[in-house]
């Protein structure tokens, strides 16, 4: 039971996040500020395959299986990065998408404040539930890094709130 509802919301998942790049690559195009992502994917995806291929779950599934999700775990962890640099790059945010990447970033606060609750818990026992070797301890270092990456726009979300402000103003260098 538990495989099919996670098998469910994974696709979901990914058919909702087809749905976007479809949106945003062909319907919202004249919104799409080519000027201002200047972040090669290559920075984020190239280092999230080598994780991949070098830490990844030991488990009676496929190898191809455990290095996908090894991939697909490290590559959650950073894949907020180019939208963060769009909005480093304009310097002010909308407050939509303000909206939104706060949102994320308590959500990603919350499922790291689960994680980390259900380890002290078990007493480490969960971690040796995930496998063995690096893999359970980057599992939880990559939940702690997503956590870190939105807590600095979190940050000046709360900020202009509570200056009164509709749109986030990011400094330099935040990103």
């Amino acid at each position: 039971m538990e495989y099919d509802i996670h098998t469910l919301l994974d696709s979901a998942t990914l058919a909702t996040t087809l749905w976007v790049i479809y949106m945003i690559r062909f319907k919202l195009k004249s919104s799409y500020m080519d000027d201002k992502d200047n972040l090669a994917i290559y920075y984020v995806v190239v280092p999230c395959a080598v994780l991949s291929l070098l830490i990844h779950p030991k488990t009676q599934h496929l190898a191809i299986n455990q290095i996908l999700w090894a991939f697909c775990v490290y590559l959650e962890a950073v894949s907020v990065l180019p939208q963060l640099q769009v909005m480093q790059n304009t310097k002010i945010v909308e407050p939509f998408t303000a909206h939104y990447v706060f949102a994320l970033g308590i959500a990603r606060f919350l499922s790291c404040a689960h994680w980390v609750l259900q380890v002290i818990d078990s007493r480490g026992q969960l971690l040796t539930a995930l496998g063995y070797g690096l893999w359970p301890s980057l599992v939880l270092v990559s939940e702690i890094i997503q956590t870190f990456i939105l807590a600095d726009f979190c940050y000046y979300y709360i900020k202009s709130l509570v200056g009164g402000q509709l749109v986030v103003r990011l400094p330099s260098g935040v990103v």
